[in-house]
């Protein structure tokens, strides 16, 4: 399988179902999805394996035991790379993202406890750094307000242990190159620059 993008079809299967979520819509159209939307994420991840690992689609089903909304599909196609990072097509457009979206109470205590380290502290500020002048965002999530529990308000810090999620995000809206084979290098070039967050986090947080 080679690698040749996504074609418009995929971006106006997405604006349908946004604007018609319903099994009606999604059976009609279902062989738009297979072949035009699920097929290039196939052979998108097969690029990537040999350098970031095995890839995994998420089902198109939401989960709507627990949730006020109660429409049946995701109005997105995502992937996962459990050793990179996480890949996303919508309407608006192609978004990679990689770091720890959310930490365990023991994760975000060894996270914490590595952020004020001035020894493990700085490298992390460092990596941000470098990201963020790559022009991709590093984004915190779940930021308290306050300072959390044990650590001084006047911590150089401060801000990065007040998140309980930390990643680094890029988007970009659909344009000509989406339906390219040129995609792939841009998520190739999110994700070898998230590399150093996560070998940090992999280093100073570890799994749950």
């Amino acid at each position: 399988m080679t690698f040749r993008g996504w074609p418009s079809e995929a971006l106006e299967f997405y604006e349908g179902l946004t604007a018609d979520n319903s099994k009606s819509y999604w059976t009609a159209h279902l062989p738009v999805y297979e072949n035009q939307v699920r097929a290039p994420m196939e052979e998108l991840l097969a690029r990537l394996e040999p350098e970031f690992g095995p890839g995994r689609i998420f089902r198109p089903y939401r989960d709507v035991r627990f949730s006020k909304d109660k429409s049946p599909y995701k109005n997105h196609l995502a992937a996962s790379l459990p050793e990179a990072g996480y890949v996303q097509l919508s309407q608006d457009g192609l978004a990679v993202g990689a770091g720890m979206y959310q930490m365990s109470p023991e994760q975000l205590d060894r996270y914490r406890r590595a952020v004020a380290s001035d020894a493990t502290g700085t490298v992390l500020a460092g990596i941000i750094a470098k990201i963020e002048k790559a022009g991709i965002g590093v984004l915190g999530r779940d930021t308290l307000k306050t300072v959390p529990r044990g650590y001084p308000k006047d911590h150089p810090r401060i801000d990065l242990l007040r998140h309980k999620g930390l990643v680094c995000w890029k988007e970009w809206p659909p344009a000509a190159w989406l339906g390219t084979a040129a995609a792939a290098d841009r998520v190739v070039t999110v994700l070898r620059a998230a590399r150093p967050l996560r070998e940090w986090f992999a280093d100073h947080v570890g799994p749950a």
